[in-house]
């Protein structure tokens, strides 16, 4: 379904904490539940157990959670010229 570019684009995503899940499910088409069995079986099973931990009730996650004063969905460094 996606290509191995865009599965370690997918799973650097839920990673940041500032990438709302919804930002994921517009660009790859996959919901927070289908995201999370994405990094299921795309990642070492410690590390999902990391992920789960870090980002379960994290505000910045969901947009509706979200402070309105938030307007980015990255950290200001995540695309600096290399």
């Amino acid at each position: 379904m996606f290509d191995s570019s865009q599965v370690s684009r997918i799973i650097e995503m839920a990673w940041e904490d500032r990438t709302p899940f919804e930002v994921i499910e517009n660009l790859y088409g996959l919901n927070h539940s289908q995201l999370v069995n994405f990094m299921r079986d795309n990642i070492s099973s410690g590390s999902f157990k990391v992920w789960r931990k870090r980002h379960a009730g994290r505000k910045t996650k969901h947009l509706k959670l979200r402070a309105p004063a938030i307007m980015r969905s990255h950290c200001k460094t995540q695309y600096k010229n290399r």
